[in-house]
Parts: structure tokens; C-alpha cells; sequence
């Protein structure tokens, strides 16, 4: 990473995340004129941070330091949690404040990131030029416009049908049931690309298809029990986080979105740097196309009557295809072995995790619903540690021995 490099991306992102401003101004007048002034200002404090934040989190992942970059995410979601809660302690109820104080958070880890990520920064001339950079991010450009569909319309014809408290608590159950499915993907994906890439170009094909059938293998061990327990525990998570007003089949949603963002980040991190390893970035449009095509068309069939629970539907028809058509152009450039076996034991598994924890969540319904999910979660966790250490015993004896070693240096 060179500082001409830098200096001339950086360019680029400053004229390019200007005129995104200049474009969310704009759009706000027709997504929320009713508050216009506290809209635009909101969603473009949140456009500048995130630009910051993003900037810096890259930079710290091309070199390569994996453990910055955790600290520095850790630091972001951490501040985007304190600052939002500090202001509605503080008895406001502003929807501009709130938002702010988020965004606030992720600048300040931003801006932490950019300065650990400059320590490290090679003096010397930019490494690219700027055709070469355009070549490289409108293709990436144009996959965020063509794949708004997938992962944003259902928000919008939410509002045009029943208005904005089924957006609402559309919105909060893909928050709550997202975030626990793209904690593994980005501790995945965080070392995942740059790696692959380097095999790909060092060793070819085949030595970075192996390497990604490795990281389906985890993605299916520890994503699919995640999804597995939003969807047995799905109501109580509710009860505990949720306003009492909120209402709904909390089990499917919270299990469908689940499942929806599992599909969405196998695309994203497995099939997807397949594409990026080939340099073929437009080839992304085509799935993304797919995929927002039929999260649009359900979302025309299903949401004007069955409101939440059709928003999730589409949601879901929209990462399956998304990912099916990911899978099949990954195939054509360089296929990628699926892991059977591992996925066999992880369905398994997350089948047992599931049933064991609906059932000790209904055994207690009667008792706070805190201690319930606390209970429920750790038998599912004693069956998750208990099964995977039986089916995979030399991974179980090898990670017991790293963890032993760390103790003894702690002590």
C-alpha cells in the first residue's frame, strides 16, 4: 500500500462520495418529505462516516493486519451502540440525534482505523492509475444500484402498503437477525479475499478453490446453527428487545431473514471472489440482476397481503436466486468443491440446536423471558461444542491445545 496509491483513491472517494451527497439530498425530498431537512442531514452524516469508516477498515485488510482491523470493527460496533444509547438516556427521542450519535460512532472508529492503517503506509508513487481504479470500482458501483432491489425495496413497499410501523418492525427484526449471521461472515471474509486472491494469482485455480471450500466449510458450521437458533428463539429475542406494541410470527421472520443473509454472504464472500479473482467484476451484475428481479417481482405479489411476513419472503427469493446465479458463473470461471460431509453434520446439528432450544423455551415459559433465552441458548451451545467435538475430533484436540498454549502465556 503506497501513498500514491492512497492519495489517489482517496481522491476519487472524496469527488465520488460528494456527488453521492449531492444524490441523497435529492432523493430524500421523495423517500421521507414529510422531514425532509432531518433526512438528508442524517443520511449523508451517515454516507461521510461510513466513507471514512470504510476507507481506513480496507486499508488495514490489504495489509493484511487482521487483528487492527477486528479491534477497530469491535470499536465500531461498540460506539455505534454507546453513542445512540447515551442520547436516548439522555431523555431525547430525536430520530436526527439518534442517528447522529450512530454516525458519530462509526467516524470516530473511522478515523482510528485510518490513523493505525498509516503506520504501516509504504512511501512511493501510485501503484494504479486512476483509469485502472475506474475500471476496478464502477463495476462495483453499478452492483450496489442493480442489487438495491434485493436487500432494500421490501422497506419501500412496506411503506406504500401498510405504512411506516410495518417498516418498522420489518427493519428491527433484520437488524436483530442479520447482525449474529454477518458477525461470522466479516470475521470470515476479513482475511478470506485477500488470501484467495493471492493464492489465485500465485497458484491458480485450483489451489483458491480449495482454499474456499475451506471457508464453506465454516460458514456452514457456524452460520447454520445461528440461523437455526434466531429461528427456534426468534420470539422470545423479541419479547426481550423489542417494543410490546410489536407484533408478529417472530419464529418465521426471524428464521427466513437468517437464512436470506446466510445465502446473501456465500454469494458475497464464497462465489463472488471467484469473480473478483478472475477480474471480471461486471459478471456481478448479472447475478445481482437476477436477484433483485425476483425480490422485486414476489415483492409485488406477496407484500400487499401478507405484510412482514411477505417482505421476508421476497427477501428470500431474491438472496436464493441472487446466489444460485452467483453459483453457476463461479462454476464457469473456476468451481469451487461444496463440503458434503461438513454440511450434512452442520443441518444436523443446527436441526438438534434447534429443537432442543424451542423446547427448554417453552418448558420455561412462564419465567423471566432473560434467564429463558439464557438457558435455552446454552443447551443449544453445549449440543453445537458436543456434536462438532464428536464429528470433528483432530480440529477439537488441535483447537484445545492452541487454547492451553494461550492460558499458559497468559499466566
Amino acid at each position: 500500500m503506497t501513498s500514491g496509491s492512497l492519495s489517489r483513491s482517496g481522491l476519487i472517494l472524496l469527488v465520488t462520495t460528494l456527488l453521492t451527497l449531492v444524490v441523497a439530498v435529492i432523493a430524500s425530498g421523495y423517500v421521507a418529505p414529510e422531514r425532509w431537512r432531518d433526512f438528508s442531514i442524517a443520511v449523508c452524516a451517515y454516507l461521510a462516516a461510513g466513507t471514512v469508516a470504510r476507507y481506513g477498515l480496507v486499508i488495514l485488510q490489504m495489509q493484511q493486519r487482521h487483528k487492527t482491523y477486528a479491534m477497530m470493527e469491535g470499536l465500531r460496533a461498540l460506539l455505534q451502540l454507546v453513542f445512540p444509547i447515551s442520547i436516548m438516556l439522555m431523555k431525547s427521542d430525536s430520530f436526527l440525534a439518534i442517528s447522529l450519535a450512530s454516525s458519530l460512532g462509526m467516524l470516530t472508529a473511522g478515523l482510528a482505523a485510518g490513523f493505525a492503517a498509516a503506520t504501516k503506509v509504504v512511501p512511493g508513487p501510485a501503484r494504479f492509475t486512476h483509469r485502472e481504479f475506474f475500471y476496478l470500482g464502477i463495476p462495483i458501483v453499478a452492483v450496489a444500484l442493480v442489487g438495491f432491489g434485493l436487500a432494500n425495496m421490501e422497506r419501500v413497499f412496506l411503506k406504500f402498503y401498510h405504512g411506516a410501523s410495518a417498516v418498522a418492525l420489518f427493519a428491527a427484526v433484520y437488524a436483530l437477525a442479520r447482525q449474529p449471521v454477518d458477525f461470522v461472515a466479516n470475521a470470515l471474509n476479513m482475511g478470506a479475499f485477500p488470501e484467495i486472491v493471492g493464492r489465485f494469482d500465485e497458484d491458480g485455480g485450483p489451489a483458491a478453490a480449495a482454499l474456499l471450500t475451506q471457508f464453506l466449510a465454516l460458514i456452514f458450521t457456524f452460520s447454520l446453527p445461528i440461523a437455526a437458533l434466531l429461528a427456534a428463539l426468534g420470539h422470545d429475542i423479541a419479547e426481550l428487545l423489542l417494543p410490546k406494541s410489536y407484533d408478529g410470527p417472530f419464529n418465521l421472520l426471524f428464521g427466513v431473514i437468517a437464512g436470506s443473509v446466510v445465502c446473501i454472504n456465500l454469494a458475497d464472500i464464497v462465489y463472488s471472489t471467484v469473480v473478483l479473482a478472475h477480474k471480471k467484476a461486471w459478471l456481478f451484475v448479472i447475478s445481482k440482476l437476477f436477484g433483485s428481479a425476483a425480490a422485486i417481482l414476489l415483492c409485488f405479489l406477496l407484500i400487499p397481503n401478507l405484510a412482514e411476513t411477505g417482505a421476508v419472503m421476497a427477501l428470500a427469493g431474491g438472496a436464493v436466486a441472487n446466489l444460485l446465479v452467483c453459483m453457476i458463473i463461479s462454476e464457469r470461471l473456476t468451481p469451487v468443491p461444496l463440503p458434503w460431509r461438513t454440511l450434512a453434520i452442520s443441518l444436523a446439528v443446527s436441526t438438534m440446536m434447534g429443537i432442543v432450544s424451542s423446547f427448554v423455551s417453552h418448558k420455561l415459559a412462564d419465567i423471566n423471558v432473560a434467564p429463558r433465552l439464557a438457558l435455552a441458548g446454552s443447551a443449544a451451545v453445549f449440543i453445537f461444542i458436543a456434536a462438532n467435538a464428536l464429528c470433528y475430533p483432530k480440529q477439537t484436540r488441535s483447537v484445545m491445545r492452541r487454547f492451553a498454549a494461550t492460558c499458559g502465556v497468559l499466566q
